[in-house]
């Protein structure tokens, strides 16, 4: 264990991705739904390329409402980033659209899987290859690639979708997108609704992706415990803001992540602003 608790690491880079290029980086952004409900509070981060970095917190945190500034999915939900900026390889995208950025490499698997329910597996997957101008003969090898990782839909492919198993359902949302050829994928709880058993042939298999086919990762998850032992680095959001950050390994071990997310206080799970040593860490809030 730490003798002290994880720094933030102002680099945002775990000690094995040192060096690589920072793919995307939110810079202090707020986000405002409605015009008046302030639910992002100055949230910055970066997400260096081949890697997979986690963005964890209680339900209610901002994860979902991160993923969705980056992939300029707010607008649908009267939301909008209306201080920061937010950077993919170097360049502003918070004002392209949805397609633009999936164009450009960047895609988000939505919370609770939203496969077309009339549409079956294979369809579904097929779906995800809708832009792409390289050929019939391309799309149908990365359908096999898909199939590869995914033995189980290749089953499932001529089933509707509405008819598959919640995991069943998470693989062919996670399949689609990479059907697009993704460069990052932004992951959105991947672990919500499934079994201990299929959450880790999920990371295991986002684990493969990241090794194999050199796809990089923010997930947002609510899962700590599995969330950590897969990422390289990771944020920790509460209330809209980010109150700690740092390698995987150092937040595993760190004691007041441990007391917060990697176990339960007799009084149940607690905030930041409660845990004994919140006095120490009091600039993490200010």
């Amino acid at each position: 264990m730490l003798d002290q608790p994880a720094e933030t690491h102002g680099d945002g880079v775990a000690p094995e991705l040192e060096g690589a290029e920072t793919l995307l980086e939110v810079n202090n952004i707020e986000v405002i739904y409605n015009h008046v409900i302030l639910v992002l509070k100055g949230v910055s981060l970066k997400v260096p390329k081949g890697g997979i970095t986690a963005l964890l917190g209680g339900n209610g945190a901002g994860k979902t409402t991160t993923l969705k500034a980056i992939s300029n999915l707010l607008h649908s939900e009267r939301g909008e980033v209306t201080k920061g900026s937010i950077q993919y390889r170097g360049e502003r995208v918070q004002d392209l659209t949805p397609s633009d950025l999936v164009a450009r490499g960047v895609i988000q698997v939505m919370e609770g899987r939203h496969c077309f329910e009339h549409l079956t597996v294979e369809e579904n997957l097929l779906t995800g290859s809708y832009i792409r101008k390289d050929g019939k003969a391309a799309i149908q090898a990365d359908l096999e690639m898909v199939y590869t990782y995914f033995p189980r839909l290749k089953e499932r492919r001529t089933s509707q979708a509405g008819y598959t198993s919640g995991g069943e359902q998470q693989m062919t949302a996670i399949g689609r997108a990479l059907m697009s050829r993704p460069e990052t994928i932004l992951l959105d709880e991947p672990s919500m609704g499934l079994a201990p058993q299929l959450v880790e042939q999920i990371f295991d298999i986002v684990k493969r992706l990241n090794e194999e086919q050199g796809v990089t990762f923010l997930l947002a998850e609510q899962n700590t415990n599995v969330a950590l032992r897969f990422a390289h680095y990771g944020y920790i959001l509460e209330s809209g803001r980010v109150v700690m950050d740092g390698p995987a390994a150092d937040l595993r071990e760190n004691p007041d992540v441990k007391e917060f997310y990697l176990g339960m206080s007799d009084e149940g799970r607690k905030s930041f602003r409660d845990v004994r040593s919140y006095r120490r860490r009091k600039r993490w809030l200010s």
